[in-house]
């Protein structure tokens, strides 16, 4: 038998990030908990102004290093380490880094087989491309807010922002990958062009089936799985807290309500009409509303029928299930609780290799990497192109 691999996936990878705040950060420390060497690139003015807690979750397993690209000597730094990286990720306006001297172009004549990612909120092309965004408004424009909350009501507000995670960090690590996997093939790298609001668009196919069904979305919180279905739904228990039912299948139906001990409503699963489910979602809303939270936890644990407590992020962290599968972490020596890498996979495991560096932590250790003696350091420190 061929013996499995016993490093990291991404181990002997390069990365430079030249990303801030949320999307690009976190799509890197996919990278950096899969073995790459990811070296976090901030100026030397404001740097990445992510606050503190964030720059703890995201910033971990990786250096760190301040230059400032608007001085020649800057720029020389950059073009040094990019002849040594695999990817670099960049989350400026589109036209920044080639007015800095390092785009796309320029940087690929130096090492060919870099993967260049630029995540921006509408792309490299299109009439957007120029146009400031955050989270909410590429969900408003890709028409996921309105799909996001009850009847009647306005659109919903996430505290995840699903834009910048899936459009913006995951959709970036799947292209990045895919163009460095070719690389390494064929020995040329690609320009990989992120638009978060494409993304999002890209994986809105649950409404998408609407559409191509009637022509036109269900109003939000009318969908089979936003709120049309009496079975699919969240009910408030005794306490003000929240039991999320997912018996959509016939059998999951089934069990919940023998749990229950109402096997009488078996044959209401999915009510014929609007007024069915209503009266069904009212029955069932008044019979969890007799009990706890606690309660229901211990009724229907176990049972197999698609039912969950709706914890709070303190509760989960806490969870047995989380905890057994490794996905919190208490850094050693101390400080605040990591969340571990979710990719799990034979002959890795995870590892807090070094806390969330500082701004230009590694600056003398990483330019001593290509050729920068001490000197030169304190050089460019003295003249403001490093810090």
């Amino acid at each position: 038998m061929t013996a499995l691999p016993t490093t990291a996936p991404l181990a002997g990878v390069r990365v430079l990030d030249l990303t801030r705040l949320l999307p690009g950060p976190l799509c890197t420390l996919h990278l950096a908990d899969l073995g790459a060497d990811v070296i976090k690139i901030e100026d030397t003015g404001a740097g990445d102004y992510a606050a503190a807690a964030l720059r703890t979750l995201v910033q971990r397993n990786k250096r760190a290093l301040r230059v400032d690209l608007k001085q020649p000597e800057g720029v020389a730094v950059l073009h040094a380490l990019a002849r040594t990286a695999d990817v670099l990720v960049e989350g400026f306006r589109p036209g920044v880094t080639e007015r800095l001297g390092v785009g796309y172009d320029t940087l690929a004549a130096l090492n060919p087989k870099l993967v260049y990612c630029s995540i921006t909120g509408y792309g490299q092309s299109g009439p957007y491309r120029d146009e400031p965004g955050h989270d909410l408004n590429y969900c408003a424009l890709a028409g996921v807010s309105d799909q996001i909350g009850r009847e009647g009501e306005a659109p919903a507000l996430s505290n995840v922002p699903v834009a910048d995670l899936l459009g913006g960090s995951l959709t970036a690590a799947m292209g990045l990958l895919a163009a460095l996997f070719d690389a390494q093939r064929t020995g040329r790298g690609r320009h990989v062009d992120i638009a978060i609001a494409d993304s999002l668009l890209a994986h809105a196919v649950v409404p998408m089936m609407s559409v191509l069904e009637h022509g036109h979305v269900q109003p939000a919180g009318t969908d089979k799985l936003s709120g049309g279905l009496a079975c699919y739904g969240l009910y408030r228990t005794r306490d003000g807290r929240h039991l999320a039912v997912g018996a959509l299948e016939r059998k999951f139906w089934d069990r919940f309500c023998e749990v229950l001990g109402r096997e009488d409503l078996k044959p209401r699963h999915l009510a014929p009409d609007a007024a069915g489910t209503q009266a069904l979602r009212a029955e069932l809303a008044g019979l969890i509303g007799l009990h706890t939270l606690a309660h229901w936890q211990r009724c229907f644990e176990g049972t197999g029928c698609c039912v969950t407590p709706v914890l709070r992020l303190e509760e989960a962290l806490d969870d047995p299930h989380f905890r057994a599968r490794g996905m919190v972490v208490e850094p050693p020596g101390g400080g605040p609780r990591q969340l571990a890498c979710p990719v799990k996979m034979s002959g890795h495991t995870f590892e807090l290799r070094r806390l969330a560096p500082r701004p230009g932590e590694h600056s003398d250790e990483i330019l001593g990497e290509i050729g920068y003696g001490a000197g030169d350091c304190e050089a460019l420190r003295e003249r403001g192109v490093i810090a």
